[in-house]
């Protein structure tokens, strides 16, 4: 039997003290914090356990359904979504997690959609600066 990448990572609570971190290594990060500033930080880390639950194969949180993730919406740059990718990385790299996970979760957060974000955004009132796309890998093909 296979082991998931969600059991893997700890299931809900590992998933949970991994966004808790990400949420905060994001709200220091020059070129993240402008973004996370006066949000709901406990909300974001909330958002962000959904999201990596998804990315990971997991089930979503009991009380998540139709919250979405704290990502999409916000118009990152190619650089900002790569900041925020090594960001979650450098916190799997802390909490030891092995290579094999980081990069399969990597992949995952490469493919995950931004639009699956929206709803929970517009609750929270988080926006971008009006450039970029949701997600680098949704840019529209010319």
């Amino acid at each position: 039997m296979t082991v998931s990448l969600y059991q893997r990572l700890g299931s809900a609570a590992g998933l949970a003290a991994i966004a808790d971190d990400a949420v905060d290594r994001h709200a220091a990060n020059p070129l993240l914090a402008p973004r996370w500033r006066g949000k709901d930080l406990p909300q974001l880390k909330a958002l962000s356990e959904v999201f990596l639950a998804a990315c990971a194969g997991g089930p979503p949180p009991r009380d998540a359904c139709g919250i979405g993730t704290p990502y999409a919406g916000m118009h990152f740059s190619e650089g900002e979504w790569s900041a925020v990718r090594d960001d979650i990385d450098a916190t799997l790299v802390e909490r030891g997690v092995d290579a094999t996970e980081r990069r399969e979760l990597a992949r995952a957060l490469h493919a995950a959609p931004g639009t699956f974000q929206e709803q929970a955004l517009r609750r929270l009132n988080v926006s971008g600066s009006g450039t970029g796309s949701a997600h680098p890998s949704r840019r529209p093909t010319t």
